[in-house]
C-alpha cells in the first residue's frame, strides 16, 4: 500500500460552539509481536499507553492489524482519536503502518472536506511513523538516545505559537526544560536538517522542542501538525507513570509524573472535540480494551501487554 502524501488544508478548524464530548474513546494501534512472545499471539498493544490514556478520563478500543477496509472505516467513525505507539516494527511496510495510513488518509480528508476534528498522537516509533506518512517514505537517521532521560530544548516561538506548549503553566514550562524529565528510547530520529531537506514535512508539522543523544547528534524531539491535531512526541510520557523495568532510567520523580499527566490531559482534551460516537452503547462495549486481559511478561520491554491473534478477518 503506497504512503500518503498530504496536501495541507486551508487552516486548523476548531468549532468551539460544539459541546464537549465528555465520554472520549481512543483507538490504540496493535503493531506484529516479536517472535519471542508468539505463544501470546501474533500482534500485541503495551498495556502502559492504555493506562495512559485512562488516568486523562478516556476509555481505549484496540486497533488490529491486517483487518478489512470496512473494519477501519467503522473505527474512524466512531473513536474520537488514535495513538500510535512505541514500539520497534517498520513504519512503512507493516500492519501498524498500514493502521497508520488509512487513519491518516481518513483523517485529513474528513477535515479538509467538512472540518471534521480527529486527533492524533504519535509517540517514539509512533512520531516516526508520523514523518514517514507526510513524506511518503523512511527519513530517519541514526542516533544514540537508547535508555536516555532529557530536558527538552523548547523552540523560539514553541510556548506561544503551538497548540501544544502555549498553555503550560510556568513550573511545568521550567521542568520540561530543566529537569530530565522526558524518557528516550530510540535508535533512530528525525534530524533538523532532514527535517529541512523535505519542504511537505516542514510545511505540515511545527517543531516544538529538540534534543542532543549521548554523541551530540540533534534530533527532533517534539512537533505538531500546524493545521491538523496532530502530534508526536520522539520521548515517551506514559514511561514516566507505567515503567516498572528497574533497568531503565525512566523518571518516577513527582515532577515526572506531572508531566506525564500534563500531556495525557492534553490528548484526552483535543479528543473531546471529536463528535464521532458508537452507534449505540452495546456496541461500544463490544470494542472497548476491557474485554480483554493483558498479560505480565515482565522485562525487558514491556511489562504488561494486551495480545491478539489475527486468525480471523474481523474483531468480534
Amino acid at each position: 500500500m503506497k504512503l500518503f502524501v498530504v496536501i495541507l488544508s486551508l487552516g486548523y478548524c476548531l468549532n468551539s460552539a460544539v459541546a464537549l464530548n465528555l465520554r472520549p474513546i481512543i483507538g490504540v494501534a496493535a503493531q506484529e509481536t516479536d517472535k519471542s512472545n508468539w505463544k501470546h499471539g501474533d500482534s500485541y498493544i503495551p498495556a502502559s499507553y492504555v493506562k495512559y490514556l485512562q488516568m486523562a478520563g478516556a476509555n481505549v478500543v484496540p486497533i488490529k492489524i491486517n483487518q478489512p477496509m470496512e473494519y477501519y472505516e467503522k473505527l474512524f467513525s466512531y473513536l474520537n482519536g488514535i495513538l500510535y505507539p512505541g514500539g520497534a516494527v517498520d513504519i512503512v511496510n507493516s500492519g501498524y503502518a498500514r493502521i497508520g495510513q488509512i487513519f491518516f488518509k481518513l483523517a485529513v480528508q474528513a477535515h479538509d472536506e467538512r472540518g471534521d476534528f480527529f486527533p492524533m498522537w504519535g509517540t517514539c516509533n509512533g512520531f516516526e511513523l508520523l514523518t514517514a506518512l507526510v513524506v511518503g517514505k523512511y527519513i530517519l537517521k541514526a542516533t544514540d538516545a537508547e535508555d536516555i532521560a532529557l530536558p527538552l530544548n523548547v523552540t523560539t516561538g514553541a510556548t506561544t505559537e503551538s497548540r501544544m506548549f502555549s498553555h503550560l503553566p510556568s513550573d511545568v514550562l521550567r521542568i520540561l526544560q530543566k529537569e530530565a524529565v522526558t524518557a528516550n528510547f530510540h535508535h533512530w530520529a528525525l534530524l533538523p536538517e532532514t527535517y529541512k531537506q523535505y519542504p511537505q514535512l516542514h510545511d505540515f508539522f511545527r517543531v516544538l522542542s529538540t534534543n542532543y543523544d549521548r554523541k551530540g547528534v540533534e534530533f527532533i524531539s517534539t512537533m505538531e501538525a500546524i493545521s491538523y491535531p496532530f502530534y508526536g512526541t520522539q520521548w515517551h510520557p506514559e514511561k514516566n507513570v507505567y515503567d516498572w523495568n528497574g533497568k531503565h532510567t525512566s523518571p518516577h520523580t513527582p515532577n515526572a509524573i506531572r508531566i506525564a499527566q500534563y500531556f495525557a490531559d492534553f490528548f484526552v482534551n483535543e479528543a473531546r472535540k471529536s463528535n464521532h460516537t458508537f452507534p449505540s452503547p452495546e456496541v461500544e462495549a463490544m470494542y472497548r480494551i476491557d474485554n480483554l486481559n493483558p498479560i505480565f511478561d515482565g522485562p525487558p520491554t514491556f511489562d504488561v501487554n494486551y495480545y491478539f491473534k489475527n486468525d480471523s478477518l474481523y474483531w468480534f
